[in-house]
């Protein structure tokens, strides 16, 4: 089965807001003076590619995931 990690959406910080971005690309998809609006950009992209949204924090690390379309039933744990 194809990884479906290219179509991840990340939201990480910027100088000016918080932009949406996948992975791989040089550009941001589209940059957000809120992480809420980011947020809710990210997630219909995701939705649509049935992928994940990694949103990061204010230091740049990962601290929440949401996936839609490829969890693994029943999950692990």
């Amino acid at each position: 089965m194809k990884s479906n990690n290219s179509k991840n959406q990340h939201v990480v910080p910027r100088e000016n807001g918080w932009a949406v971005r996948k992975p791989g690309s040089l550009k941001d998809t589209k940059i957000f003076s809120t992480q809420d609006e980011a947020i809710k950009f990210a997630t219909q992209i995701a939705e649509n590619n049935r992928s994940e949204v990694l949103i990061h924090g204010k230091n740049g690390r990962i601290r929440e995931r949401n996936s839609f379309g490829n969890d693994k039933f029943p999950p692990k744990g």
